[in-house]
């Protein structure tokens, strides 16, 4: 699997909500995230963006079935045997 660079690029046809998802995707199979993602706020001044920005990159990732978000807990891992079939 190719790795995704962990930097945002704004001169990209992909839209910075769709890189980060890509990124989170990245390393979430890399195994270097296995269990709760990163907040949302750090998220924010990791990748310098807005919020609402990284809000749409996490739905993403939750519509795909690889994250499910708990209010108040956070976002974790979805196990690949619970993830839905491609």
């Amino acid at each position: 699997m190719q790795r995704v660079p962990d930097v945002i690029d704004y001169d990209a046809a992909d839209p910075p909500y769709r890189q980060l998802a890509a990124i989170l995707r990245g390393r979430i199979a890399s195994g270097e995230i296995t269990s709760r993602l990163p907040g949302e706020r750090h998220l924010q001044q990791e990748f310098g963006m807005a919020l609402v920005t990284v809000r749409k990159s996490i739905r993403i990732l939750r519509e795909e079935g690889l994250v499910r978000t708990q209010a108040g807990w956070g976002t974790f891992v979805v196990p690949p045997e619970e993830r839905p079939a491609k």
